[in-house]
């Protein structure tokens, strides 16, 4: 009896132990997405380059020239937009190569981009690679609280019109949310940023949270602007602050500062 006790543990924790180590190839996630299935994976490792955009597929049917875009509904010119309409979450992830939903291929003379209809999550995961969503659109709940960005990442131009977090989230290389919108309140509480941060004509429309944030170098504010509740309690910035033109409910940042002593 203690025998097969033992070797029934043994086999529960080897079951585990291969759970959380399990490698999921990127170009089966993407077989999924053209299936039409949902994407759901936790505890996974992630291996090989996850291109939203499905580039090398959109290439085979674009002219070598400069024509009017039709992948997916992409307008006129040379970027050529691919819609994600299903649901995409990772829960404690790593992605050892890029995540990419911004691509500009400079042979073909194409950008490439990919928005998301429906919720995506990336919470508590770990990007090793280039984590590009630039021009993305999140028309639902969005999560990247937890996750660590280890190399380049960038949110410029994005839009999120849900829900959407970036608390306790590492971005260990420059960080840029420049020109990205932000339609319902965003907290990026308790985050550190180990580079330069930009949010450089940002635009948080209900409100946004710095509390205990750390900026560890330079943070990039100019023309950024702010509508609602603005908290900036316990957050820290190493170097310099670049506020110029910025408006915090219709205030000067330096003003916005003083408001209390006014």
């Amino acid at each position: 009896m203690k025998l097969k006790i033992t070797s029934l543990l043994f086999f529960i924790f080897a079951s585990t132990l291969s759970y959380s180590q399990k490698n999921i190839e990127a170009s089966n996630i993407m077989k999924d997405l053209k299936a039409g299935k949902t994407v759901s994976y936790k505890n996974a490792t992630i291996v090989g380059i996850l291109d939203f955009t499905f580039m090398e597929e959109a290439l085979e049917k674009l002219p070598r020239k400069k024509k009017n875009s039709w992948w997916n509904m992409g307008d006129s010119g040379n970027t050529i937009k691919k819609l994600i309409e299903e649901k995409i979450s990772f829960v404690n992830c790593t992605f050892k190569d890029d995540v990419l939903a911004y691509i500009p291929d400079e042979d073909s003379g194409y950008t490439f981009t990919a928005s998301f209809k429906d919720e995506v999550i990336f919470k508590n995961c770990n990007f090793e690679g280039k984590a590009m969503f630039k021009y993305s659109r999140f028309e639902r709940n969005t999560d990247f609280t937890g996750t660590n960005f280890e190399d380049d990442s960038t949110f410029k131009y994005a839009k999120f019109d849900k829900e959407i977090g970036f608390s306790n989230t590492r971005f260990t290389e420059i960080s840029t949310f420049k020109y990205a919108t932000f339609k319902k309140y965003v907290s990026f509480a308790d985050a550190v940023f180990e580079d330069s941060a930009v949010f450089k004509y940002t635009k948080f429309n209900d409100g946004v949270s710095f509390e205990n944030t750390n900026f560890k170098e330079d943070l990039n504010i100019k023309y950024m602007e702010v509508s609602g509740n603005f908290n900036i309690t316990g957050m820290k910035v190493g170097f310099d602050i670049d506020s110029k033109y910025t408006k915090i409910n219709g205030r000067s940042f330096n003003k916005y500062l003083l408001k209390d002593f006014d």
